[in-house]
């Protein structure tokens, strides 16, 4: 089960996600953030504290947010991953193309 939490900060969507994002939610996922976007289109920070999990659709679906996002001019960032979350974005080489703090 995933939740996702959106709040704006000044210049930037701040996305707070917790439990689980797989190939059975990433659709409600992607929908949800960019359902935000759209109302507000800023830089978007993923809050990861407390997500458990992700597979490679979810690896995806974050590449797939960050094309939308890059045409208008705005960035992704993901904070507060897991080592072992955050072990996955390294291995796929998805460190290079947006910001893991």
């Amino acid at each position: 089960m995933q939740e996702v939490t959106v709040a704006e900060r000044g210049d930037a969507l701040v996305i707070r996600l917790a439990g689980e994002i797989d190939s059975r939610n990433a659709d409600d996922f992607f929908e949800e953030v960019m359902s935000a976007y759209r109302v507000s289109p800023v830089d978007l920070v993923f809050d990861c504290a407390a997500l458990e999990f992700i597979d490679s659709t979810t690896l995806g679906t974050f590449v797939k947010i960050l094309k939308r996002v890059k045409t208008d001019g705005h960035s992704v960032r993901l904070e507060s991953l897991q080592p072992r979350l955050k072990k996955l974005f390294v291995i796929c080489a998805l460190d290079t193309i947006m910001e893991i703090a």
